[in-house]
């Protein structure tokens, strides 16, 4: 596993926040994916009149890592929407949550799952 300062992820995640388009909610979200290699995949949240057609940050930073051939582990800090979606590709990720202010705590994927 690549290491990687959690505080640079955060940053990661906050500046791809702010590409988040989402004129519906107002709610502006980023995420940021490190993978086996030391890659780091950032994405915000993409919103649609149709809801469901959505993106969440999460899904867009593990989508461009998976496009890019990575499958390998990661870390990412997630919403409750895509915790499932990141367990289809492992359970053990590092998980860092992190608040607007960059404060973080760290878990795991399968902490996250009932």
């Amino acid at each position: 596993m690549s290491s990687c300062d959690p505080q640079t992820l955060v940053q990661k995640a906050l500046a791809a926040r702010e590409l988040a388009y989402c004129p519906y909610s107002n709610f502006r979200v980023g995420a940021a994916v490190l993978t086996s290699d030391g890659c780091i995949f950032s994405g915000c949240n993409v919103e649609n009149a149709c809801y469901t057609a959505g993106l969440c940050a999460e899904r867009t930073a593990i989508s461009k890592a998976v496009s890019e051939g990575d499958l390998e582990d990661r870390f990412i800090s997630p919403c409750g929407g895509c915790r499932q979606f990141m367990r289809e590709f492992g359970s053990q990720w590092d998980v860092y949550q992190s608040k607007s202010d960059g404060s973080f705590k760290k878990t795991t994927v399968e902490d996250l799952l009932p």
